[in-house]
């Protein structure tokens, strides 16, 4: 991780997929930037919830060639799974711009602390249909009411 990735939103120890293609905000469009401005404490992490229980809750991802997911935060600790091969952009609120490749099954897993976040956007910019699994723990959820005032 670059020192400009490793800012305090950021989890600590978060290993992010993918690789760095802009910074700075570079080639974001103006309805990107809006999107972020919009949607800064938009909480929806996936399209639609498949499975909710008091401590767990199971979203689902699918996004076709073209389509992307706004921007949204998380705060919650969470992993997604890759159900689906791919490739897509993210674009992070420090101005990162990241594109990453996916095979079936690729996991990654984010512990937030106190004020820690995480505020991107995801756009399929392969071939086929991106499917993915995202769960989000609901053990910290004192997190997400201090971050909703």
């Amino acid at each position: 991780m670059t020192t400009q990735e490793n800012q305090a939103i950021l989890p600590q120890g978060s290993r992010r997929a993918g690789i760095v293609v802009a910074r700075n905000f570079n080639g974001w469009s103006a309805e990107t930037l809006k999107d972020f401005h919009d949607n800064a404490y938009n909480y929806t992490v996936g399209q639609r919830i498949v499975s909710e229980t008091k401590d767990v809750r199971v979203w689902e991802i699918r996004l076709d060639p073209g389509h992307r997911l706004p921007a949204h935060r998380h705060v919650l600790d969470y992993f997604w799974t890759a159900v689906s091969a791919g490739h897509s952009r993210q674009h992070e609120d420090d101005g990162t711009t990241r594109e990453v490749d996916y095979a079936v099954g690729d996991t990654r897993h984010f512990q937030f602390g106190p004020g820690e976040y995480l505020l991107h956007d995801l756009e399929n910019i392969g071939q086929s249909q991106l499917v993915f699994v995202t769960v989000e723990h609901k053990s910290n959820t004192e997190q997400l009411k201090q971050q909703q005032r």
